[in-house]
């Protein structure tokens, strides 16, 4: 599949590109208007390959600066100190996909038909609350229509001194006949994983949790080598995959493996400001694909805006010298 051009000069073009496939058909593509392609060639024919399909985040403020949105099939890590936006980050981009999921008319974009959300402590009524709470939405019911919950807490609290009717309303023998079908808690999340549609965003809520209970060397490895199946599998089913990880909870090389093993690193800190006024800071720490186009327009670090109003917002790009 090529992309044809015919751009008024060598070297770059930054107009509407055309894609022929098969032939005699165009189908326009908006976010290539909007970034820069490089062409190869001269004279007034050119050809460049296809562009990288985007998943929109949603956040407004942060899609046109990486082209459009996260290349479809990332695994995300999203690595935040404790109130640092990482969580604001997801429920903004949730609220945003399902408000503009019906009147998105930009053919470049590729929406989730299924945002998929996995929970090993928190139930999905308490997470809905707090999405709803938090950002205004236009549907308040989208976020129970168009989000699958998979609340895996019944595995992760089995062997804990955790009270059975703390996590499970249903009576003991109930209670005994789903331990004995239980698979351990990654095996079950993989048979989560496999049952979300191609395409969907999944979210995993969160890595801190399912973490802390692999602490011996053989569930760590399980742990990072499902990280790795998954990074492998979200490219061949088109799966975007965000990872809430809370930074300082798993000893450094721990934090650092999963950094190693994912497609992106996005830092939420905290940071102090001018008047010594604590101010919230993404960085792009890891951008499979994105990378260069940021570092060469130097855009690596942004001050972070949360309201009500306008969710997560990242403002006064900052560069970083």
């Amino acid at each position: 599949m090529w992309w044809i051009v015919t751009p008024r000069k060598p070297g770059f073009y930054h107009y509407c590109i055309s894609l022929v496939y098969p032939p005699g058909r165009y189908l326009y593509h908006k976010s290539l208007r909007e970034s820069i392609v490089r062409v190869q060639g001269s004279g007034t024919g050119f050809m460049v390959q296809q562009a990288v399909q985007r998943m929109p985040t949603g956040i407004s403020s942060l899609d046109p600066i990486i082209e459009g949105g996260v290349p479809v099939g990332s695994v995300i890590l999203l690595l935040g100190d404790i109130g640092g936006g990482n969580y604001e980050f997801v429920y903004s981009s949730v609220v945003n996909t399902l408000n503009t999921a019906d009147s998105a008319t930009d053919p470049g974009a590729s929406r989730p038909p299924q945002i998929h959300y996995t929970t090993f402590t928190r139930t999905s009524e308490d997470v809905r609350h707090e999405i709803a709470k938090s950002f205004p939405m236009e549907d308040a019911a989208k976020l129970k229509e168009k989000i699958r919950f998979d609340d895996l807490s019944e595995i992760y609290f089995e062997n804990s001194v955790v009270p059975d009717d703390w996590y499970s309303h249903g009576d003991i023998i109930t209670r005994l006949q789903k331990r004995a079908d239980h698979a351990g808690i990654l095996a079950q999340l993989s048979t989560s994983l496999n049952a979300a549609e191609p395409n969907s965003l999944i979210i995993i809520d969160s890595i801190t949790d399912l973490a802390t209970q692999c602490t011996g060397s053989h569930l760590w490895q399980n742990l990072t080598g499902l990280l790795r199946g998954l990074q492998r599998i979200s490219k061949q089913r088109n799966l975007t995959v965000y990872l809430l990880l809370t930074r300082g909870i798993l000893k450094e090389v721990e934090e650092r493996e999963i950094a190693d093993i994912v497609d992106a690193v996005l830092l939420f800190r905290w940071e102090e400001s001018s008047g010594a006024r604590r101010q919230r800071v993404m960085y792009f720490e890891k951008f499979r694909g994105v990378m260069t186009h940021l570092e060469e327009r130097d855009l690596v670090k942004f001050a972070v805006r949360i309201s009500k109003s306008g969710g997560f917002e990242v403002s006064n790009i900052r560069v970083v010298i």
